[in-house]
């Protein structure tokens, strides 16, 4: 693969249409950038757990939040890694004309990684998957090919964003969010369909990053941008290159910053943050920074930035290093395991701390429970009453609840499906949560 043609600003839906020169007000990428960040289902993240329950007395990161985050560090992973290949070839502007624009790409993927993930984070996704593996979803699975069925069965958010950018939604542009075709492959950490994913110790198909109803989209773009095919899989492709950066952005603030908010709900002390964090800081005179802060939380901040710094610089350190690997689509692993051994290791420390005392912590566990509870009783009324073909004055009623833009006019049963899940997994926790009260009967709507 190249740079030159991996960096495209032709967009989705408009390829005919002349480019944007330079030095207009905004580059194409940062059209896409802004494109989402005015969007509706980006400003719905505010309203979808990333970790701790939402609303709460102590604020902490929710998706929306995490997000900006990610496209920040994204933002100085792209630009450090164009500023490092400018200093060894002060040409390059010349040979691959929009790689200057590397930082804005990343930060545009980084606002719409978490688009497609559902109300009450990874518990949400379980959720979807469980109904169609144990739940009552099960009858469905003869109505469609093995290919559809894996898709229900194994709901991932990463495929969903790739949908929720390009599907022509009643009543919407019909292209979609029309982004450039780099901005989206920057997103598909899995370049393969559901029933190629999953494959142990292969990276790149941990899990899987469109449907079928997307896998002519991501053809058309993996061709467009000269994306390798996968040699061990005749159906997929290798990553776009900035995906390891994007993939990156978004390790890199889970990693440190949950921690920050688990010290701002005492789940963490201070001790603990401190002897977490300062092995990933590399500055000799933090100690004597940190003791001049009375202020616990302010100690922490510093902490959480100098090790923000150290692993950017490690993994743009680590993507100029082994760009040929990048480019032939040989790297098969996270950037942040290819760091230097006592920062992996590190790292490791973190997860498995991470794991034990916040992931697993009542409140989360039981937003977690709630959730799933939730998601679960939404399929069961929508699912049904979407996909009969004689419907009863209850399924019509039911339906009407469904906004126009997700409603479909094919008439098999994955493309009904698929519809409801659109609608259900773009709700908010806030709103999943109240629509479920109001449907079981728990509380009656009301015209305020």
């Amino acid at each position: 693969m190249n740079w030159k043609q991996l960096l495209s600003a032709k967009r989705w839906g408009y390829e005919l249409r002349e480019i944007n020169e330079q030095f207009d007000a905004r580059s194409e990428f940062q059209r896409d950038y802004d494109r989402l960040i005015f969007s509706s289902p980006f400003r719905r993240l505010q309203n979808k757990t990333q970790v701790f329950p939402l609303p709460g007395a102590v604020f902490v990161h929710n998706r929306l939040t995490h997000s900006l985050e990610v496209a920040s560090v994204g933002r100085s992973l792209g630009r450090l890694f164009y500023n490092r290949i400018k200093k060894v070839n002060p040409d390059i502007d010349h040979e691959v004309p929009f790689l200057q624009e590397v930082g804005n790409i990343i930060s545009a993927a980084c606002l719409s990684h978490d688009l497609g993930n559902p109300a009450f984070g990874h518990s949400g996704e379980a959720a979807i998957s469980s109904f169609f593996t144990e739940g009552k979803g099960q009858k469905y699975q003869d109505r469609m090919s093995r290919e559809q069925w894996e898709d229900l069965t194994h709901f991932e958010g990463n495929a969903n964003a790739l949908r929720i950018l390009t599907h022509p939604f009643r009543g919407k542009d019909p292209k979609g969010f029309a982004l450039t075709y780099t901005s989206l492959a920057a997103i598909v950490k899995y370049p393969c369909a559901a029933i190629d994913g999953h494959v142990t110790g292969i990276h790149h198909r941990k899990k899987y990053g469109f449907f079928e109803t997307e896998r002519q989209t991501f053809e058309k773009i993996a061709q467009e941008l000269g994306l390798k095919k996968d040699p061990g899989n005749a159906n997929g492709y290798v990553r776009h290159p900035l995906v390891y950066l994007v993939e990156a952005a978004d390790d890199i603030c889970y990693n440190i910053i949950d921690l920050e908010d688990a010290h701002h709900l005492k789940i963490l002390s201070y001790e603990e943050i401190e002897q977490l964090l300062l092995p990933l800081c590399g500055a000799e005179d933090l100690k004597k920074r940190l003791a001049d802060l009375d202020d616990r939380a302010s100690r922490v901040s510093l902490l959480r930035a100098k090790a923000i710094n150290t692993l950017i610089n490690g993994c743009v350190e680590v993507f100029v290093r082994e760009q040929e690997r990048f480019l032939n689509g040989t790297f098969d692993k996270a950037l942040l395991d290819a760091l230097a051994p006592d920062i992996v290791t590190q790292l490791k420390v973190i997860s498995d701390i991470s794991v034990r005392k916040i992931y697993n912590a009542p409140a989360v566990v039981q937003i977690e429970i709630a959730g799933f509870k939730v998601m679960n009783a939404l399929l069961e009324e929508f699912i049904p009453a979407y996909t009969k073909t004689r419907k009863t004055m209850f399924d019509k009623k039911v339906v009407a609840m469904i906004p126009q833009q997700f409603h479909t006019d094919q008439d098999d049963t994955y493309a009904k499906i698929r519809a409801v899940l659109d609608f259900v997994s773009g709700m908010t926790d806030i709103y999943a949560m109240d629509l479920y009260r109001k449907i079981q009967g728990i509380s009656i709507a009301s015209l305020d």
